[in-house]
């Protein structure tokens, strides 16, 4: 893991490293830290698999608000303060989870993982110690779970440094602006620039998202498109 300085103290070391690393292989990008300042990637859903994974499934296709909502009143349907267990809401019945505000099909997304959570196909405490591309087969196993979220899950949950999700619109739309696209480029175009950015290519994610949203958490600005 990176990004959680409680538990790394060389995170901002690595972001120094990362940021000096990334302006000297595009001067584009370099042109986007020295306006945006230090990267402040962090963990805000760090070692919360599940409840990050149930959250995701929430927010898909909803607007932020929206969203939000539906969540409070999912977490209200249980009488503990902490997110509740895979077990705890495989037995809540449909139609509480409904009431909720939950649709059918979101319902049957989560039950599905619910369910892989408990029997163990999907093994949630190993996934952490899984290389990139295994942690994203696990996944998108799930019904409703495609590899947009995959990677998201892989840099604001688990600290990987360097993944590039090529269909993340925010990220497109930032390059379109930053590298001078007419109209967004295609995921082979951004594969390419992203050559460029490794090993870093999380932090020059953050630098794109950061350069359209101004605080470069892209939680709500994309949507999934590989269900």
């Amino acid at each position: 893991m990176i990004f959680d300085t409680r538990t790394h103290t060389s995170t901002e070391e690595f972001f120094r490293q990362a940021a000096e690393e990334l302006s000297r292989a595009d001067t584009i990008m370099a042109g986007l830290i020295d306006r945006i300042g230090p990267c402040q990637l962090g963990m805000p859903k760090r070692n919360h698999y599940f409840a990050s994974l149930v959250e995701a499934i929430i927010y898909q296709q909803l607007a932020g608000k929206a969203a939000a909502a539906i969540l409070a009143r999912f977490r209200g349907l249980y009488s503990t303060r902490r997110f509740p267990t895979a077990l705890e809401v495989q037995v809540t019945p449909d139609e509480r989870l409904r009431s909720a505000g939950v649709s059918p099909q979101k319902i049957s997304y989560i039950r599905d993982l619910c369910g892989r959570v408990i029997d163990g196909s999907l093994r949630l405490q190993g996934i952490s110690s899984m290389e990139d591309e295994e942690v994203i087969r696990q996944l998108t196993q799930v019904k409703g779970i495609g590899r947009w979220t995959a990677e998201m899950f892989l840099i604001f949950c688990l600290g990987r440094p360097d993944v590039l999700p090529l269909n993340d619109l925010g990220i497109l739309n930032a390059v379109r602006k930053a590298y001078g696209f007419r109209q967004l480029p295609a995921a082979r175009t951004l594969e390419r620039l992203g050559r460029k950015w490794q090993p870093y290519r999380s932090v020059a994610c953050w630098y794109l998202w950061a350069s359209v949203d101004g605080n470069g958490i892209a939680k709500n600005a994309s949507k999934d498109v590989a269900k």
